[in-house]
């Protein structure tokens, strides 16, 4: 086994896609076009920053296991009753 790291370098358009793809473990981003033709590149730069390491950091934390259905985790009893 060889470690080799990956970097997307095209279709991330978005901050919300630049999170996604950290998600997934990507190792790197290249984002140009997003941020160059953004009506505010700074501000755009500055998202595309702050969604790549959220998404870096919740791959590195490691997610819940998925389920095909939902499980109650509010508590049932000692609940206030509101008309």
């Amino acid at each position: 086994n060889i470690k080799v790291p990956v970097v997307v370098d095209a279709g991330i358009g978005t901050p919300s896609e630049a999170t996604q793809a950290m998600e997934m473990g990507a190792d790197a981003l290249l984002i140009n076009s997003a941020i160059a033709l953004a009506k505010n590149p700074s501000v755009m730069a500055k998202a595309m920053g702050m969604a790549t390491e959220a998404g870096r950091l919740a791959y590195l934390a490691g997610r819940i296991p998925k389920k095909d259905y939902a499980i109650a985790s509010s508590p049932l009893t000692g609940m206030i009753n509101c008309p």
